[in-house]
Order: structure tokens, then sequence, then C-alpha cells
């Protein structure tokens, strides 16, 4: 199977129209003064990716009367806080690669990855300011609950006693809490009714979640060239996600320990735990509890005034789950 294409599920020309307009914002908003830091702080985006988050602010935008430029700004607002904490999140991971191209803190420094990254942080406050104070505070609200969840996960790190409620708190902070402000910034700067808000953000923080739980399963399912990474990484650098806190705690958990127990893990002990994990049904279980949450995200769209975005909202439902089906054919 293919994976989906998001433009198939969601056919809103004017959507795709604003979402031009961010990726040319991108470029003009994170020139510096020197060329040296602009062409590290480019070098994210010039590497591609889905730009979800800008997206969804671009659908979420549709919620209001004049969606032509609040959305946009928001989207370009949110884009720039997701790329700078990924340049900070390959200097703790020692990445050497992100979307399939070398990473900054691989091609030039630590410290040079951790600089570009603050100044795209920076970037994101100074095109949030003119959208408002609530946007403002939405955006440095955002970004502490990200600093959260990634400081709880690495006090998690290589840790196989912690669980389920770890496990969602640390994703809740780290991926959730930025979706959900995309999806209502969107809305918001758009002159969304506050019902409409509140209803979107609530779908989209449920959206959040799956699309985490989504991509830690594709970390176990999905081939090298699939993830554009080594599968289990995850694994190896001591993350341990909702399968495996799962399989842990079922009967494969003494031999995972074992094979756990020392790090830095061997490829083979990191396949073998993997393996243990899909024989056992654990991949399964937690699909289902993603659809679980779809369902809940579900009901909030239900509140939503009676437009073709339903239909929209719930294409993006779906996509996230057909991306692992994809890796799975």
């Amino acid at each position: 199977m293919d994976q989906p294409v998001l433009r198939d599920l969601v056919p809103i020309d004017a959507v795709w129209a604003r979402l031009d307009r961010v990726e040319a914002r991108l470029r003009e908003v994170t020139v510096a003064n020197t060329a040296f830091l602009t062409e590290i702080a480019q070098h994210g985006i010039q590497a591609g990716g889905k730009r979800y988050r800008p997206l969804l602010a671009q659908v979420a935008g549709e919620l209001g009367p004049d969606p032509s430029h609040g959305p946009v700004e928001s989207g370009v607002s949110v884009e720039l806080v997701h790329l700078g904490s990924l340049y900070h999140d390959d200097v703790i991971d020692e990445a050497d690669t992100r979307r399939g191209e070398p990473s900054v803190n691989a091609n030039w420094t630590n410290t040079i990855a951790i600089l570009a990254g603050d100044f795209l942080l920076a970037r994101a406050s100074e095109v949030a300011a003119p959208l408002g104070e609530e946007a403002v505070a939405l955006i440095a609200r955002t970004y502490a609950t990200l600093c959260e969840g990634q400081v709880l996960e690495l006090q998690l790190e290589r840790d196989l006693d912690h669980g389920p409620d770890d496990y969602y708190r640390v994703i809740g902070g780290k991926t959730a809490s930025l979706i959900q402000t995309s999806a209502r910034l969107g809305a918001l700067t758009a002159g969304a009714e506050r019902d409409s808000v509140e209803a979107v953000s609530e779908w989209a923080w449920e959206m959040g979640l799956v699309f985490q739980i989504t991509d830690d399963v594709l970390d176990l399912v999905a081939s090298d060239d699939f993830l554009g990474k080594p599968a289990g990484s995850d694994i190896g650098e001591g993350t341990f996600t909702l399968p495996v806190l799962y399989a842990l705690a079922g009967p494969e958990g003494p031999e995972m320990r074992t094979l756990l127990a020392d790090a830095p893990y061997a490829a083979e002990a990191v396949s073998k735990v993997i393996d243990l994990v899909r024989s056992g049904g654990y991949v399964e279980q937690v699909l289902q509890e993603a659809i679980g949450r779809l369902s809940v995200a579900e009901v909030a769209i239900k509140r939503l005034p009676e437009t073709a975005l339903k239909v929209v909202f719930s294409n993006l439902d779906s996509y996230l789950l057909a991306r692992v089906q994809a890796a799975l054919d």
C-alpha cells in the first residue's frame, strides 16, 4: 500500500495556497544578518517534511471568516518552534541525520545547532507577536510544555519500570502540545467562534497523541528506508515507547529486561526486543488504543458547525493510522 497523500485528504485549494505562502515565509523570516547563520537556519527547512503542523493551522483557519493572514503566520510560527526543537533534539540524541539529510549538529557542531535552534525559536515569537497577546502567550507556554516533556523523557531514559502514564505525559508535552497549538492558533487567528476553537483544540490534542503513538509504532515496524533512520532507534537510545512498555509488563518482560540490562544496546539485542514486541501482539494493542483516541477526537469534531470540513478532519484522523498500515504492507 502506498503512503496516503495529504493533498488528497485535504481537497481545499485555499488551504494549499496558504501553505505555499507558509513555505515562502519560512525562508523570509529565517534570513539572518550573516549568510552563515541563514544557511544553518534554513538547513532544516530545505530538508523538507510533511509540514503537518502548519497544515493543521490552515485547515483550522477554515473555521473562521478570515483565514487569509492569521493562519499563515500561525503556521510559520509553529513550524519554527518545531524546527528549533528538532535542532536541539538532534544535539541531545547525538543524531547524524534528519529527514535523510545530515543533521545540523553533524554538519557543523553542537554549539552551532543549539544557537541556530535558539534563533528559530526567537523568530517564532517575533512572527507570533503581531497576532496578539494570546497568540504570543500560547507559543511561549507551548514551548515550555515541550521542554517539560523532553526533560521527563530524559529522566525516564533506560528506565525499565515506568509505565503508560509517564509515556503519555512525555508525548503530551513534547508532541501533542504543539499540534494542539497549531490548530488552536489557526482557528483563533481566523476569527472562529470560541466554541469552534475549543472543539478543534480538543480534536488536535487527541490527534497529537495519536501522531506520536503511530510514529513510535513505525519505529518498530517500518524499514530503514521508510523511516529515513535505523529502525529501532528509540530502543537504541533508551527511549521505551508504549508497545515496549506493555511488553515489559507482559510475559516477555523478563527476557526483555535481560536484553536491556546493559547500555549501550547491541543491534542484536534491539532486534530481538522488536521481535518480542511484535510477536506478542503489542503493536496491535497500541494501534487499538490509538483508534480509541481517534474516537474521542471525532466526538470533539461533532461539535463543529456542519460543513465539509468535518470530512477533512476525519481524513486527517485516518491518515495517521494509514501511515502505519503502509509500513506494515
